[in-house]
């Protein structure tokens, strides 16, 4: 795995305190950023899932039945 630099700014009081309480940085920043990714990305499947399920619900439950027992069919 390839790693790139992020900085951030911060007041110097906090740094201060982040060195009292033996907090790193990067673990702190790493955690929020990875948290903050898989967040975003439920929301985007969620919006995708309300479109796809919309989309769905006009095409008819049996034209989806008779797609799907179709497509078992020919495999």
């Amino acid at each position: 795995m390839e790693y790139v630099t992020v900085s951030a700014k911060i007041d110097k009081e906090l740094r201060k305190k982040l060195a009292e309480l033996s907090i790193k940085p990067s673990e702190v920043i790493k955690r929020a950023l990875i948290e903050e990714v898989e967040q975003r990305t439920r929301e985007e499947l969620r919006k995708k899932v309300k479109r796809a399920s919309v989309i769905i619900a006009k095409a008819g439950r049996n034209n989806w039945v008779r797609a799907i027992r179709e497509s078992r069919s020919e495999a």
